[in-house]
């Protein structure tokens, strides 16, 4: 995969995710990373996270993704 289908997979999971919501676990990122099925190297940098909360923009940036 490469580094921009990887980041569009990420991007498009973001928006998803905070679609209506303000804040996000990174349990929950992690549990809809699984179930997108996205790719190990994906999973890996999620999985990488802090436990805690995360409003988008912090998201995007933990993760190296652009925030919409």
């Amino acid at each position: 995969m490469t580094d921009e289908a990887a980041s569009r997979d990420l991007d498009a999971l973001l928006d998803d995710l905070f679609s209506g919501q303000e804040r996000i676990t990174q349990l929950e990122i992690h549990r809809r990373a699984i179930a997108a099925d996205l790719p190990a190297d994906l999973l890996t940098r999620i999985t990488a996270l802090p436990e805690g909360e995360y409003a988008v923009d912090e998201a995007a940036e933990a993760l190296g993704a652009t925030p919409s």
